[in-house]
């Protein structure tokens, strides 16, 4: 073989590869488009609503776009020192719920994955029991009472701290993980302490991003038990209830106004309809914000985590 043809390279290597689109790869982008756009275009008139006037609303010449463009609603909501109080009463809730419970996840997931745990397989069931049958909605109220955590910002954190469906995730991503690196840091003196903080823990970031954004969500999003638990201090009622207070208070004045006659020109005066969708504009922008750093987490936690049981 000569140097000439020694240099030439082989066919097809350093090519690149075009890319064909096939039939049903087409049809399924363009369902998953349709589906993006079925989420979107609410978000997109709700916004649209916040931000047009109220006869434009009421004469429902509102569609995706704002018309007689005006900010009056959220000049109204910033203006609000309850609002601002219940976001920042909300964001400390969230913060705070999410830091405990994913201690309290990492805590009891580490030591299932252990086979040398005496009564493991009796934990896991206990788990799992907790996560298919509950006392309900009435033991549950009945134990925060006899607790006495009615109208403290405890009781928004402590009941329903541990996500049985959230730590098995993580127990399967510990699961996964090499067993020599445990091995390793064990002959090398770490404790299970240590294991955990220096080996499991920095390999299992995406596991953890993902489960710190399930359970940011979903206070974030909760206000049901701000509504069965916070009877008088108004203060310590989030965000997502105040929304729920003002739709709820909406729609009453509605139906009374409806009821004794009341003209469009009187309702329109009685109650605003730029504030609802202004104040859920404005109580989703902070999960939306923090949801574009933990995105790249997200997909690989899951999958990740799931491939051993």
């Amino acid at each position: 073989m000569t140097e000439k043809t020694m240099k030439m390279p082989a066919a097809g290597i350093g090519k690149k590869r075009k890319s064909i689109w096939t039939l049903p790869q087409i049809i399924l982008a363009f369902v998953i488009f349709l589906f993006s756009i079925a989420c979107l275009l609410p978000f997109v008139n709700v916004l649209a609503l916040s931000l047009s006037s109220k006869s434009a609303i009421l004469r429902g010449a509102v569609s995706f776009w704002p018309v007689e463009f005006e900010t009056t609603a959220y000049q109204v909501i910033f203006n609000d020192a309850s609002m601002i109080r219940s976001l920042f009463f909300t964001i400390l809730i969230t913060v705070v719920y999410t830091l405990f419970s994913m201690i309290l996840t990492i805590l009891l997931a580490y030591p299932l994955t252990k086979k040398r745990l005496r009564g493991r397989k009796f934990f896991n069931l206990l788990a799992l029991f907790t996560m298919y049958f509950s006392g309900g909605t009435i033991p549950l109220f009945l134990n925060v009472v006899d607790l006495g955590l009615i109208d403290t910002p405890w009781a928004l954190i402590l009941p329903g701290m541990l996500s049985t469906y959230n730590m098995i995730i993580l127990k399967s991503f510990f699961t996964a993980l090499p067993h020599e690196l445990e091995e390793a840091a064990i002959i090398d003196g770490a404790n299970d302490f240590q294991v955990l903080m220096r080996v499991y823990i920095p390999l299992s970031l995406a596991a953890l991003a993902t489960l710190t954004l399930f359970y940011a969500v979903g206070k974030w999003n909760s206000f049901q038990d701000a509504l069965y638990y916070i009877r008088t201090k108004k203060e310590y009622q989030p965000l997502q209830l105040k929304l729920y207070n003002a739709i709820q208070s909406s729609a009453k004045s509605a139906e009374i106004s409806a009821q004794e006659g009341m003209g469009a020109v009187e309702l329109a005066t009685k109650t605003s309809e730029s504030i609802r969708p202004a104040t859920i504009i404005f109580s989703t922008l902070p999960i939306l914000v923090v949801y574009p750093f933990v995105q790249r987490y997200f997909v690989s936690g899951v999958t990740i985590g799931a491939v051993k049981g």
